[in-house]
């Protein structure tokens, strides 16, 4: 019996540090800031805003804004059958493309990103 009760009080104590472990404690938030979708990918957050006609990429490391013109992005939109690949380019604090775009809920995204040498893939899935 008390070998049970050892043995359940050490899996109590190691599902603690694993739930410990998983907490999102990084120092910041993973809100929007611009009012769109949020993901994070090692510890960079990637926020966007799709609308039918604009797409904004925001790019934060550990909260902070990452200065977009040292940033290049392509975005597929993934809707049914329909596949639409845009490329992002700088505009201000963000990366952006203009056009007419297929974004309605359920749409699948696939942010490709690029950051010093290294790519990153963000997914989203619209609302």
């Amino acid at each position: 019996m008390k070998l049970i009760s050892t043995t359940f009080a050490l899996m109590l104590m190691a599902s603690g540090i694993v739930f410990a472990a998983d907490k999102h404690d990084h120092g910041h938030e993973d809100k929007p800031l611009h009012g769109g979708l949020v993901t994070e990918v090692k510890d960079m957050d990637y926020e966007l805003v799709a609308k039918p006609n604009v797409l904004h990429l925001y790019v934060r490391d550990h909260g902070k804004p990452v200065d977009a013109n040292k940033v290049s992005a392509k975005v597929t939109l993934l809707s049914g059958s329909d596949k639409q690949e845009i490329l992002l380019k700088p505009s201000g604090d963000k990366l952006e493309a203009k056009g007419s775009f297929n974004v309605t809920p359920g749409t699948k995204v696939v942010a490709q990103v690029s950051l010093a040498g290294k790519l990153t893939t963000a997914r989203f899935v619209l609302k």
